[in-house]
């Protein structure tokens, strides 16, 4: 059922209609458990984020919820140049994640966001950001007598599935390979969700969200998404060339469910427990592009740079979801097709505006 929403303004460019969506998936009776709360968020400023400031902000308003909302920024003021409307409705701190100052101030409910899977960063930065970071954070959360956290992890902390396994649940113990570098992330969120756990077997109430691949307004289109590079040359009717063999296989969850599902992990997950946060709906990198140029309408030619080695298993990035489903009541993800067909729809009417 829609729930039927006062006008509020724009809320950093994210649709209307997705922010109803994620109230709908959510309900007001969550949002109105984070009353008057003081909410500290880091990472507020990228991809995921802006989500969770955007929807949070909206249903702020749209509730009339009074939280105060402090987000931390490594350049807030990079960040309010581009959004100016965010400067009198977010108090911001600047700081890295690792080291930022912990004042006086008292916050009830901390959310951890920040690692940036953007910028080009060593893999020493990475791992020190995860396990730094985290430290830092939970040191806020202890002193200004947070009551609940929000931990975002990533299902990078799975590792490489075993053959035959094309959903990895909560229960599975794999991981990375621990001796090669490009390991920083999935480890360093490995060792952050240790941090999380020893803290809530120590009183504090901890969600941990274990996010996949995402896609929806504000995802970068040249960046290293493989869904974002198609996304861009299939609205500019380019050629798509795919770097490996086009076999590994991925889901996609709209920002809007992610939103709603992080939120929900806030609010309704047991502490100390892991959440898949991600959609089920697997398929192929090349079956990914031709679905984009098929919804999309594009004329874009594919190309596989690299073949398929004889009998080789196909690399599995797919969640169960079933425990965030039940567990958290939450609703079936919204298919690809939308999410390309509003994704694509975004960027087109946001790059026009930019371009004004």
């Amino acid at each position: 059922m829609t729930m039927q929403l006062r006008p509020r303004p724009s809320q950093l460019n994210v649709p209307t209609q997705d922010l109803q969506r994620c109230h709908d998936l959510l309900g007001a009776a969550a949002w109105r458990t984070l009353a008057g709360q003081r909410i500290f968020i880091t990472g507020g400023t990228g991809f995921v984020g802006k989500w969770l400031l955007a929807t949070l902000l909206d249903a702020n308003e749209a509730f009339d919820l009074g939280c105060r909302i402090t987000v931390l920024s490594r350049n807030p003021d990079s960040f309010l140049r581009e959004w100016p409307a965010m400067v009198d409705r977010v108090d911001w701190l600047a700081g890295d994640v690792r080291d930022f100052p912990v004042g006086p101030g008292r916050h009830d409910v901390v959310v951890h966001a920040a690692t940036d899977v953007v910028a080009q960063s060593s893999p020493l930065d990475v791992f020190s950001t995860c396990i730094d970071g985290t430290r830092r954070v939970l040191t806020l959360a202890r002193a200004c007598g947070a009551s609940r956290l929000l931990l975002l992890s990533s299902g990078a902390v799975y590792g490489p599935l075993p053959s035959g396994m094309t959903h990895v649940q909560e229960t599975h113990l794999g991981g990375p390979d621990p001796l090669s570098l490009r390991s920083a992330y999935g480890e360093g969120k490995r060792a952050a969700e240790w941090l999380a756990a020893e803290a809530s077997a120590g009183g504090l109430s901890v969600g941990i969200a274990r996010l996949f691949a995402a896609v929806g307004p504000h995802l970068p289109l040249e960046k290293h998404f493989a869904i974002g590079n198609f996304l861009r040359a299939a609205m500019a009717n380019e050629d798509i060339v795919i770097q490996g063999d086009g076999t590994p296989y991925r889901s996609y969850l709209y920002a809007a469910d992610m939103a709603a599902w992080l939120w929900a992990v806030l609010i309704r997950g047991q502490t100390g427990r892991a959440y898949n946060i991600g959609s089920n709906e697997r398929l192929s990198i090349r079956s990914l592009a031709e679905r984009i140029c098929r919804v999309l309408t594009a004329t874009s030619q594919i190309t596989v740079q690299k073949q398929a080695s004889s009998g080789s298993t196909p690399e599995q990035y797919v969640p169960d979801i079933s425990r965030a489903q039940s567990e958290l009541t939450l609703a079936a993800p919204m298919a690809l097709d939308d999410a390309i067909t509003r994704t694509a729809h975004w960027h087109a009417v946001f790059n026009s505006h930019q371009s004004l």
